[in-house]
């Protein structure tokens, strides 16, 4: 059977994901053909395209459709709920009651066209609710036998905004849901805005930010609370539409004026200062603390059973919540979907529509699941640029990108499938030598140009990991953070941030030979079986997926030096 997901049914973060006889074979974001950050208000017409071809079917083969969107109906708490709550605003109120999918159908008539415009014309349209879509992207690719948690926090589907279950026998049962505007995720994307960060695109520096700040200094518990089984927002200050919305040169934000009274003017530029460093710290404090108090009232029984938790939606991608997590007792593995965003949920609607169509869903390997070119495609991308660049191929990619770390360079490094999620896996990344003093900042200063102070991550080998991180705890997609080993700390500085954790990747020969002998043979040029990584893009931009956008990427930065698979790319010399 041939399952294909797409997503974009909230205006941002469209991709697509295929499905085989119950294997991923393909999945990748829109935005890496389009070159459009997180393709908003477009649909996944490249990605689709290229889901099909990476499979080697044609569109009249594929089985099912499946969208992550559904249908709610009126006799669901969910409209009522999102009523009673938006009272301040009728006609969002009383668009939920009695016109409460509308988005439902809009989302379903452009993939319904998708599906036309492509000739997918035998294949069924299976939709799928927004939430279950997430749960079944972590649960089902978990690879978890037992019966195992299932958690989904993130700003909003079509009216849920959290789910807790569980998993048994590959069925997904629902145990509480909330509804907007209670929001864990939303509380978190207002105060991302109020600290100067485009929301669903800047918390990931909110939790950058967190490490510099005191999160005792000032009390944000009043924007929420958790009380008797129920999460409710204080929509006095946050996650509001309409006229409470704060408002300025023109744009109205998720917050209201009041939240300005309380805390001060809206944070501008990129520096951390007081007290804006406190209330990152401050705001994902309470996350946490929310967060943990919820998973214990409604899976504590369930994870003290079989100690095992499948994670997804946006706040998942909270490394600091994840590292906590992964701290309570009884908690033996949690596996966090590396596409644990709105991406995502393509792959989550296919493995949810394939499971109820039968089909066993095989375990997720690795998050290599894009594009691949070969040096051939490589060289012609080199000849046809207008930068003229200098190539050579060389004999062993992996070694001389590690005489080229080892010399204290940053490297360029486009190699394999592209990755699927947010983070870049050792296929396409910008590494460094975390044992060069400075190298984070000069990729910050002359090539990333992003705020100096977020932090970068450490790709290891996995035979030095729980040496690095004291654990043993599964972490190959970057995740988790974890507290470094305290004698690690002066020997890969640039990759150990202000709390003293990293966010890392454990790397296997199995999943990435590749980039598994890079590291080793830097380990053998300096001692440390660790590169440090980050995405190939500039800030404001999509990861890099093609061999002609690394080059745009390249001649557009201070890099000098870049490696396509097996090709050596420097800079004419200047006459």
């Amino acid at each position: 059977m041939i399952v294909l997901g797409l997503s974009g049914a909230l205006g941002h973060d469209a991709s697509a994901a295929i499905l085989v006889d119950g294997k991923i074979v393909a999945a990748a974001e829109e935005e890496r053909f389009i070159r459009d950050k997180h393709a908003k208000n477009h649909w996944p017409y490249e990605a689709a395209k290229f889901c099909l071809a990476q499979a080697g079917i044609t569109p009249d083969q594929v089985d099912i459709v499946a969208f992550p969107y559904g249908e709610i109906p009126l006799t669901s708490a969910a409209r009522w709920h999102y009523a009673k709550r938006y009272w301040y605003a009728p006609d969002r109120a009383l668009d939920a009651i009695f016109n409460g999918n509308r988005r439902f159908r809009r989302n379903r008539d452009k993939s319904l066209k998708l599906m036309e415009d492509l000739g997918l014309n035998k294949a069924s349209y299976v939709p799928v609710e927004h939430h279950l879509a997430h749960a079944s992207s972590a649960y089902h690719l978990s690879g978890f036998k037992e019966k195992t948690a299932i958690v989904g926090i993130d700003g909003k589907g079509e009216y849920a905004t959290t789910f807790f279950g569980y998993g048994e026998h590959g069925k997904i049962h629902k145990i509480k849901e909330f509804y907007d505007p209670d929001s864990l995720g939303g509380l978190y994307g207002a105060i991302t805005e109020f600290l100067g960060f485009e929301m669903l695109d800047g918390e990931f520096k909110v939790m950058g930010m967190a490490p510099y700040g005191d999160p005792n200094k000032y009390d944000l518990s009043r924007l929420a609370k958790f009380e008797n089984g129920e999460l409710i927002i204080n929509t006095e200050y946050v996650n509001v539409v309409g006229l409470r919305r704060y408002k300025a040169q023109g744009k109205g934000y998720y917050f209201t004026p009041k939240l300005i009274e309380w805390l001060g003017p809206k944070r501008e530029g990129d520096e951390i200062d007081d007290p804006y460093i406190h209330y990152a710290a401050s705001v994902q404090k309470l996350l946490e603390d929310l967060a943990l108090q919820m998973i214990e009232y409604y899976l504590g029984d369930i994870i003290r059973e079989t100690g095992k938790i499948a994670m997804a939606g946006g706040v998942a991608l909270n490394v600091k919540l994840n590292q906590r997590i992964i701290a309570l007792p009884h908690v033996k593995e949690l596996f966090v979907q590396p596409a644990s965003g709105d991406n995502g949920t393509s792959l989550g609607a296919a493995t949810y529509a394939a499971y109820l169509a039968g089909e066993t869903i095989q375990p997720m390997q690795h998050a290599y699941l894009g594009p691949a070119y070969s040096n051939e495609a490589c060289i012609a991308a080199c000849e046809a640029h207008p930068a003229k660049p200098v190539f050579t191929r060389v004999e062993d990619g992996p070694r001389k990108a590690a005489e080229l770390l080892a010399a204290g360079h940053p490297l360029a490094w486009f190699q394999g499938r592209m990755e699927f999620g947010p983070r870049s896996l050792g296929c396409r990344s910008i590494l460094g030598d975390p044992s060069f003093p400075g190298v984070a900042d000069r990729i910050n200063a002359q090539i990333k140009y992003r705020e100096r102070w977020r932090p970068f991550c450490p790709s290891m080998l996995d035979r030095v990991a729980a040496d690095i991180l004291q654990t043993d705890h599964p972490a190959p997609y970057m995740t988790f953070t974890f507290d470094v080993n305290p004698a690690w700390k002066a020997r890969i500085p640039e990759v150990v941030h202000e709390d003293g954790t990293a966010r890392a990747q454990v790397v296997t020969k199995a999943t990435n030979p590749r980039y598994y002998a890079l590291i080793e043979h830097l380990e053998q040029l300096r001692g440390n079986g660790v590169v440090l990584n980050t995405s190939l893009n500039r800030r404001g931009e999509p990861m890099i997926c093609s061999p002609t956008d690394a080059l745009n990427m390249f001649f557009g930065c201070d890099l000098e030096y870049l490696m396509l698979e097996d090709i050596l790319v420097t800079k004419p010399v200047a006459a």
